[in-house]
């Protein structure tokens, strides 16, 4: 029998990320960008972001939003080894995702007190990560995985387990109302909000006009 209670990610990141409905998804090229895209989701009503580790600036970039916007809930994502669950730790990450269910990584990081969110795409992953006490889920690749009516059908034998699930891939506002409707989901990741392309061009003020209309959307459906 899986254990209901949760040890993965703190109830205070939960609170967190369930509260905020969107999940500002960023790479950041340059460290220069890091605070001033941060400021433009702010300004949008986006407060929790996620940077990929898929840049070199990628940690310094955290460390810049840390200090300068404390108020953000930063978390990162694409965290795929033991280093780097360190790594996001000691720059002050508040929450780490991955794309895949990695049981070394996820226990990792709840040695070192970080909060985690593994990937799955099927039952077998969900069963992995529900083994290794997560009960908030990111769902990648949200879309091409089959959307939301895949993840209910998927999702149905362990609704009872109070699993809450973050889907991330495709997930844009054409689409967003129908993962937002549905109590499976926490939270959608939003890499439309702040496109790369965006960021380079320094475009801070249609960033935070994407944002002020997803968070709009979130609070039509929240309330």
């Amino acid at each position: 029998m899986y254990p209901i209670e949760q040890q993965a990610m703190s109830p205070e990141i939960i609170s967190k990320v369930n509260k905020a409905g969107i999940i500002g998804m960023l790479i950041i090229d340059e460290v220069k960008h890091a605070v001033p895209v941060a400021k433009a989701l702010l300004k949008g009503g986006i407060n929790t972001i996620e940077l990929t580790l898929r840049t070199p600036a990628a940690l310094d970039a955290a460390k810049a939003i840390k200090k300068e916007l404390p108020e953000v809930c930063l978390g990162f994502g694409t965290v795929l080894t033991v280093e780097q669950v360190k790594a996001v730790k000691d720059v002050g990450a508040d929450f780490a995702v991955s794309p895949g269910c990695n049981p070394k990584i996820i226990a990792e990081a709840h040695k070192l007190g970080l909060s985690f969110s593994p990937g799955i795409m099927t039952p077998t992953d969900i069963e992995m990560a529900v083994e290794q006490g997560c009960r908030v889920i990111k769902y990648f690749p949200a879309e091409s995985s089959g959307g939301m009516n895949h993840l209910k059908n998927m999702g149905a034998p362990y609704q009872y387990l109070g699993i809450k699930y973050i889907p991330l891939g495709g997930v844009n506002m054409s689409n967003a109302r129908g993962y937002l409707e549905s109590d499976l989901i926490s939270a959608i990741g939003g890499s439309w909000i702040a496109k790369r392309d965006l960021i380079l061009a320094e475009n801070w003020d249609q960033i935070t006009a994407n944002a002020k209309e997803i968070t709009d959307l979130v609070k039509e459906i929240r309330g």
